[in-house]
């Protein structure tokens, strides 16, 4: 090849740069470092200048990547000149910004689907040019081309570091996320674990969750379409046992799984009761797959997480949340729940419109918070967690008033006029700030202790690097280790002694009908109760706080009709009284709370003794969690006096020793293994 050819030889690094940027001698003058214009002023002098000299090209890479961190932006390998051992060799190297160049035109392929990202190109003219010259004998590259114009935004320290040419996993790390993934925690709880052992802050390591999920997917073997079948043929299996299990999935146009959801018979028999208000948390990824995977819960009458259903989705789209909003009223009998609390998705939220127009759709809080340390952590500094507790103040006051005043105090004493993320928040009030959200029913899921509970619940159901295959039994599993342990915590709380504060008839009778849980949180707003004032008006009753001049709630009492109402909407929204309307009842001379106010999702249930008898021999494992109800109403009702646990145990003792005679089965002594290895 001649010497002219060899010069001629240009090798770009991203073919699309060929045709969307041009730095060639016409274009790029040489430069001074008196003419450099820098974007953005820097306090050292380690700045690019024309005759700058580097040993070798990846010297110079180095030093001007080092100096684009610094700035506020990266840099990547735009083009050589030359070609090791042809003519003279490589002569002359560009670096650019990470947004130079246009857009890359992709070509469609209709087998495989199109993942629609906006690129961050944007035509910036900012690089560094280096030449090759043998003038003092050795080779070397000097700078001959400099300009840090940029037509965008340089990004702050704090957010510099999330570019992906600056996340790295080292080995180090590498190894340590293998290890965790075998033990089967999440991505979520690996990040919380090294950056308490780095000592860094939340979201300060050099590598983001996405970057851990995708370090997990390259070390996948298995054939995605292998495991699909596998997958489907569990679910049949499962249905085949137990023909209340429910699944419905679909197939693309190439015959492979596009999406799948299900659900266990305890979870829709639990769901007619405790489905009122429903947990939609489809914020993680079933990791070993790289699949979305959205997860229903719900509170019971306990205060304890309750499992309603699981759904795999290959895209996160309406679409798909459409097909898995409408399979999750399929197997619940078309009963949609009155609230439903989810992730911030604009495709969620337009799914849920069109699927359940009936239901209040609100934000989970604590997938809110869950952001703040990078939203605010590095903006707020010190004061970030004076912050955090004014916003969970104003978060949970009861007032729309006293919310918007102290939302407007709050941004003006952080000096967050222009932050993008509180602008953001208070966009969204309507949907996860409480005093918004009173009038509707949400069985006390939006308090921050039952957030926490409730993930910590769904966190029982993701395995860093479980097969797809195994996942539905995997999940069920949990499903019955929870409701165990539930049955295990239920049995304590109702042999607790309930100690009852205010002496007064309601709170004795309530006692008898609610769960401890509920009757904890009654009896709270009775022992506030004595505290208020109650004034009656022409059109019903004002109360307030015995302290206050004025304010107040209304209070609308109907006594022939057993029917109370408070402008604070505390009933409407947890299912328990207010301390306004039981002031009312209790100067009323009422003694009872009204039947209607007492709701069943509340309530002690025990499953009648006729559903036990009429169980078929089959459903052993039904007729075992049926016996585990009766014997946990059993020790509630012996509790409550010594003459009743003195005659319990008489006749327990005696039952025990009818059983012990009767003859054990092979397949008894199965299902009695399976029970404990599920303990």
């Amino acid at each position: 090849m001649s010497e002219e050819a060899g010069q001629m030889m240009m090798v770009y690094d991203d073919p699309s740069d060929q045709r969307s940027l041009s730095l060639d001698d016409t274009s790029s003058t040489e430069e001074s470092p008196d003419e450099t214009r820098l974007s953005l002023e820097t306090t050292n002098d380690a700045i690019p200048y024309i005759g700058q000299r580097f040993a070798t090209h990846d010297a110079a890479y180095e030093f001007y990547s080092e100096f684009a961190k610094r700035c506020g932006f990266s840099i990547r390998r735009h083009r050589t000149e030359g070609k090791d051992g042809v003519g003279k060799g490589l002569t002359r190297r560009y670096f650019v910004c990470h947004r130079a160049g246009n857009t890359p035109i992709k070509t469609s392929n209709e087998n495989k689907p199109q993942r629609n990202r906006k690129s961050s190109r944007c035509g910036c003219q900012a690089y560094l040019r280096i030449s090759k010259t043998t003038e003092l004998g050795a080779p070397e590259w000097r700078v001959t081309g400099f300009a840090n114009h940029h037509n965008h935004e340089l990004l702050e320290p704090n957010q510099v570091r999330f570019l992906p040419a600056y996340r790295t996993i080292s080995d180090t790390d590498k190894s340590r996320i293998l290890m965790f993934a075998k033990t089967g925690i999440s991505v979520q709880q690996m990040m919380r674990l090294m950056e308490l052992e780095k000592c860094v802050e939340p979201g300060y390591l050099p590598f983001t969750e996405k970057d851990v999920r995708n370090l997990l997917q390259s070390f996948r073997k298995v054939d995605p379409e292998d495991e699909s079948i596998d997958l489907l043929r569990m679910c049949r299996n499962i249905k085949d046992k137990d023909p209340n299990f429910r699944f419905e999935f679909t197939l693309d146009s190439n015959n492979r799984l596009e999406n799948i959801a299900w659900s266990y018979a305890s979870s829709i028999q639990s769901y007619e009761i405790f489905g009122d208000a429903v947990v939609f948390d489809t914020t993680h990824r079933l990791t070993a797959f790289d699949m979305p995977l959205g997860i229903w819960v719900g509170m019971n009458n306990y205060g304890m997480p309750c499992f309603f259903g699981c759904v795999l989705l290959r895209e996160e789209n309406l679409r798909s949340f459409s097909w898995a909003l409408k399979a999750f009223l399929g197997f619940m009998n078309g009963k949609a729940p009155q609230t439903i609390l989810t992730d911030q998705n604009m495709c969620l939220k337009e799914a849920i419109a069109m699927e359940m127009p009936t239901t209040k759709h609100a934000l989970c809080i604590w997938l809110i918070v869950a952001k703040f340390p990078s939203w605010f952590n590095a903006v707020l500094g010190e004061r970030y967690n004076e912050w955090k507790a004014e916003f969970y103040r104003l978060y949970n006051l009861e007032a729309i008033e006293d919310f918007e005043l102290g939302w407007r105090d709050m941004v003006n004493s952080f000096g967050l006029h222009t932050n993008r993320h509180i602008a953001n928040l208070y966009a969204l009030r309507l949907l996860w700030a409480l005093p918004y959200l009173r009038s509707h029913f949400f069985a006390g899921m939006t308090t921050t202790g039952q957030s926490k509970s409730i993930n910590a619940f769904i966190q029982r159901f993701l395995s860093a690097q479980t097969r797809l295959a195994h996942f539905v039994e995997q999940v069920a599993v949990a499903v019955d280790f929870k409701d165990q342990a539930g049955e295990q915590q239920t049995m304590q709380q109702n042999l607790q002694n309930i100690c009852l504060k205010t002496g007064a008839p309601m709170e004795s009778h309530a006692a008898t009908i609610l769960t401890p849980f509920a009757f904890s949180k009654l009896q709270e707003q009775l022992v506030l109760a004595a505290h208020y004032a109650s004034f009656q008006m022409e059109d019903g009753f004002l109360v307030r706080h015995h302290t206050k001049l004025e304010g107040g709630r209304k209070v609308y009492w109907v006594p022939r009709e057993g029917i109370i109402s408070c402008s604070c909407h505390q009933y409407e929204f947890s299912g328990i009284l207010c301390r306004h309307a039981l002031r009312v009842l209790s100067t009323g001379n009422c003694f009872q709370i009204p039947e209607r106010y007492l709701p069943l999702r509340w309530r002690r249930i025990s499953i009648p003794s006729t559903k036990l008898l009429n169980s078929t021999p089959g459903d052993h494992a039904e007729r075992v969690q049926l016996l585990q109800s009766m014997v946990s109403t059993l020790i509630t009702e012996s509790a409550k006096s010594g003459e009743r646990l003195d005659i319990a145990t008489e006749q327990v003792s005696i039952l025990l020793s009818r059983i012990r005679e009767q003859p054990v089965s092979s397949q008894g002594m199965r299902d009695i293994s399976s029970i404990h290895r599920n303990l």
